[in-house]
């Protein structure tokens, strides 16, 4: 018989820093397994928890005005929440067991962060209006105010942000072009099928500039023009920067906390356990030891975030922790399609199964050794799981093209 997992007895409050995905779902978790001790929320916006994917769609477009996830009666009468909204995090004392954030000391007996990552810019760009970027909510506000028809829309960065955010301009009745400094776009997400993807752009009217960078801002008071490192200029009603973005922890640079060298990271085991006792941490921040690819990475997905802060908050509560592991699961939506990954794209082979970019539906599948390691999809939803649970079974690369071939021959 299986035993229940107790909470642990010396835990009387959970402080959960980032008022994000991950952290809600570590309030969700910490009830569900039975906490009945205080649960403090902290979070840098004014915001309560809302969805961040539609904000560079539905949200962006006018299709939805709200992606709040629970209202305030939701969380404070039903869940027992203390909300800390609009107090950033500004240090953690790991010896004493206290956060500092909004002027205040907060203490915990367990701790988990989920602060998520934020936006990087470009030099010079708080220096004029008309240039955004696109991480909050107040971001896609301001965006979809500037966004009006005709309007000339400079995207930076090539990648799922950036190519939703020119799709949306386009059905806003902007003008849109994509400036990527890589000769190829997407190829960390999707490896050699990024030029592919690529093509959707040109396909609906939108150019994207390869291999330059922004070397410039033109303009007194408001955005202009931008010129380029091969030193052409491109007029600008509104420049949108999407070059991705950089863990939020400058908060425990001087903590103790051990954060990744490279990209500050929160270093976390297999448990999404820190090197301080009793914290953990959860979502875009986390740099942990994925054990179903026996490697340590970083997932900046909804996905991942959502199932990393429920795991968290249960590790951190429970005297029997358990390991993470998953198949990193994404998806972006342009001009009507929608692409699906799943896996990892650093490939030794990438065959075309099905369908091609051209036909707006296409199965590619990722193959390392003999094995399936990714899969992308474009407007086949009916694969896509089949396909992460042959990876996460570490499937052979037949056994997986035999699925794809299986999985078409149903629908025809």
């Amino acid at each position: 018989m299986n035993s229940v997992p107790t909470i642990a007895q010396d835990c009387r409050k959970l402080v959960i820093v980032g008022a994000s995905l991950a952290g809600l779902r570590a309030v969700e978790a910490a009830r569900t397994e039975g906490f009945t001790g205080e649960i403090a929320l902290i979070g840098d916006e004014q915001h309560l928890p809302y969805d961040r994917p539609p904000l560079s769609k539905a949200f962006l477009e006018g299709r939805t005005q709200d992606t709040t996830f629970r209202d305030v009666a939701t969380l404070t009468d039903e869940l027992g929440v203390q909300l800390h909204l609009g107090s950033p995090a500004t240090g953690l004392d790991l010896e004493h067991r206290k956060v500092i954030a909004g002027g205040s000391e907060i203490e915990y007996d367990r701790l988990i962060i989920a602060t998520g990552s934020t936006a990087r810019t470009i030099d010079g760009g708080s220096a004029l209006r008309g240039v955004h970027v696109l991480r909050t909510k107040d971001d896609a506000v301001a965006i979809r105010e500037a966004v009006t028809p005709g309007a000339r829309v400079i995207v930076v960065g090539g990648g799922f942000i950036g190519s939703e955010v020119a799709s949306s301009c386009l059905k806003l009745g902007a003008r849109a072009t994509i400036v990527e400094a890589a000769p190829v776009p997407l190829t960390r997400a999707v490896g050699s099928l990024g030029a592919a993807l690529t093509t959707l752009h040109g396909m609906n009217g939108v150019e994207v500039r390869t291999g330059l960078a922004v070397d410039e801002l033109l303009g007194e008071n408001r955005i202009t023009a931008v010129r380029l490192s091969d030193g052409s200029i491109l007029e600008a009603d509104l420049l949108i920067v999407g070059i991705g973005s950089s863990p939020a922890t400058s908060w425990l640079e001087h903590s103790g906390l051990a954060l990744h060298p490279i990209d500050r990271g929160v270093l976390c085991d297999e448990n999404l356990a820190t090197n301080s006792d009793g914290v953990y941490a959860a979502g875009d921040v986390a740099y942990w030891d994925n054990t179903t690819f026996g490697r340590r990475m970083r997932l900046e997905n909804w996905t991942s975030a959502a199932q990393q802060g429920g795991h968290a908050a249960r590790n951190a509560l429970r005297s029997d922790p358990a390991s993470y592991g998953t198949v990193p699961y994404y998806w972006s939506d342009w001009y009507g399609k929608r692409i699906q990954f799943v896996g990892l794209p650093d490939a030794e082979e990438v065959r075309i199964c099905s369908g091609s970019v051209e036909e707006g539906r296409l199965v590619a599948l990722y193959r390392s050794k003999n094995r399936v390691i990714g899969a992308l999809t474009i407007s086949q939803p009916r694969h896509i799981m089949k396909l992460r649970a042959q990876i996460e079974a570490q499937a052979s690369w037949e056994s997986a093209v035999d699925l794809v071939a299986a999985t078409e021959a149903l629908v025809r």
